[in-house]
């Protein structure tokens, strides 16, 4: 659907059904956009800047303390010591199991 319109490389998009824009593929991979993405748009005088917007949740962003952690415990599994889930939960369920009187 996108073609060249001049020698300046522009991209022709459309608008859609609901107002949705359809951005030209060679614009979407080179901003390295994604079904989801959000975008930012600014009202300029002769038309509108569409931006790659990236939003975050405060309580997403890792302390220091935290992302070391995270390095850690990466640094762990690419040297092969980390223990599987199952062999994990199977642990934790046998050592909480109460003794029972017939089994002492």
């Amino acid at each position: 659907m996108a073609a060249k319109t001049s020698a300046r490389e522009e991209r022709i998009g459309q608008v859609g059904q609901r107002r949705q824009l359809i951005i030209p593929r060679e614009i979407v991979e080179s901003l390295n956009l994604r079904e989801g993405d959000f975008v930012e748009f600014s009202p300029r005088a002769n038309g509108v800047l569409v931006k790659p917007k990236r939003l975050l949740d405060p309580d997403d962003v890792l302390t220091p303390a935290e992302a070391k952690r995270v390095r850690q415990g990466m640094a762990q599994i690419k040297a092969g010591r980390f223990k599987l889930w199952r062999d994990v939960k199977h642990a934790l369920d046998h050592s909480a199991r109460p003794i029972m009187a017939s089994e002492s």
